[in-house]
């Protein structure tokens, strides 16, 4: 069936894809052996125009304010996400720009504005992905962690910036005397033309909570396809109970070969190398002991240097298995990362997007 999007009037038939920009160096493989993707204006701007040309329907980026180390210095260089997905809403015309932002950094008063000057950047593509800042070490640098706010304290933190943030967006004056947040008189005009999108990410009672009341779109993870499935349909009955609908979205990294055996021996190549130091590093500012982190590590460090489910073989076996994932999950959509945004996104748009979706509609996104 053949859809079309309300805030972009693209139609889409299947489920919706897009890209994790590279906006940290080394991309999302973590290995000294696969390429290395540099956080560059110039590299993500040549990503995210690919993308569109390939015709793909939207590209997100992550916020990140500290690296993982090891001898690749894994995202110890990376940008800010609203600064570039702005930019990027002028180098695209039909891409979703999804840019991320930490609740715990800005306050909803100046995320209301920098999100409603890129809705006019972008003619109205903008998403917001709102994020419950969890990794001490990259707030504590900067005296910006609050020690005495736990799991469930950052996400009231969360609610109420959240619905700060919506009503600075339709109403003129907004007084507002809560838990976390104080306003008075407070103003943010102009509002958006259209409501940016909100999505957030999270499996814990309190985040598919604050998904179903506040959220378009629900990023999931799951150890495999039956649990994929669970969580999705977990989070829009959640949703339809709140009067509201959702989509849900999930990830993995597409390693495309001319053959199944090409690339598998990419994946293998890539695995090999896998930076050890960096990827336990980042175990770690999960919350994981160091013993735990190392042993999980060393157990297959070939699959630890890829951050999500891979994905690999023949245009007709990628094809094939991206159209299996969606259709035993339920999920709306799939986030793809490249190990070579440069080379591989041609080669998806032209071998593997027309094995999942009607030429007439290519054409017209072309």
């Amino acid at each position: 069936m053949t859809t079309t999007d309300a805030t972009t009037s693209t139609p889409t038939s299947g489920p919706e894809l897009g890209i994790f920009l590279p906006i940290g160096n080394g991309g999302w493989i973590m290995s000294e052996t696969a390429p290395h993707p540099q956080a560059t204006y110039d590299y993500n701007r040549k990503a995210a125009v690919l993308a569109e040309e390939a015709g793909l329907d939207f590209i997100m980026s992550m916020g990140k304010w500290r690296g993982y180390g090891g001898t690749t210095d894994h995202w110890g260089r990376t940008l800010e996400s609203v600064s570039m997905m702005s930019g990027l809403a002028e180098a695209t015309s039909r891409v979703k720009i999804w840019a991320t932002i930490h609740t715990n950094l800005f306050h909803p008063a100046i995320a209301a504005k920098m999100y409603t000057t890129m809705q006019q950047i972008s003619g109205g593509r903008a998403g917001m992905n709102i994020v419950v800042g969890a990794y001490a070490q990259e707030f504590s640098q900067m005296g910006l962690w609050d020690e005495d706010l736990d799991h469930a304290a950052r996400y009231r933190y969360t609610e109420e910036w959240t619905s700060v943030l919506e009503r600075l967006w339709s109403e003129d004056s907004v007084t507002h005397h809560g838990e976390f947040f104080d306003l008075d008189d407070c103003q943010s005009r102009p509002h958006p033309e259209v409501r940016p999108t909100l999505i957030s990410a999270g499996r814990s009672p309190a985040g598919v909570d604050f998904q179903a009341r506040h959220c378009d779109g629900s990023f999931l993870t799951a150890d495999d396809l039956p649990g994929l499935r669970k969580v999705s349909d977990q989070v829009k009955a959640a949703a339809a109970e709140n009067g509201r609908s959702i989509k849900t979205y999930s990830m993995c990294t597409v390693v495309l070969g001319e053959t199944d055996a090409e690339a598998e021996a990419k994946r293998r190549e890539y695995g090999r190398g896998a930076d050890i130091e960096a990827i336990v590093n980042m175990k770690t500012s999960w919350g994981l002991p160091l013993d735990k982190a190392m042993s999980m590590t060393a157990a297959a460090p070939e699959d630890e240097a890829f951050q999500t489910a891979v994905v690999h073989g023949s245009p007709e076996t990628v094809s094939e298995r991206i159209a299996e994932l969606v259709e035993e999950t339920g999920i709306d959509g799939l986030m793809m990362i490249f190990p070579d945004y440069h080379a591989d996104l041609p080669v998806f748009g032209e071998t593997v997007l027309p094995l999942l979706r009607p030429a007439s509609v290519l054409e017209g996104v072309a």
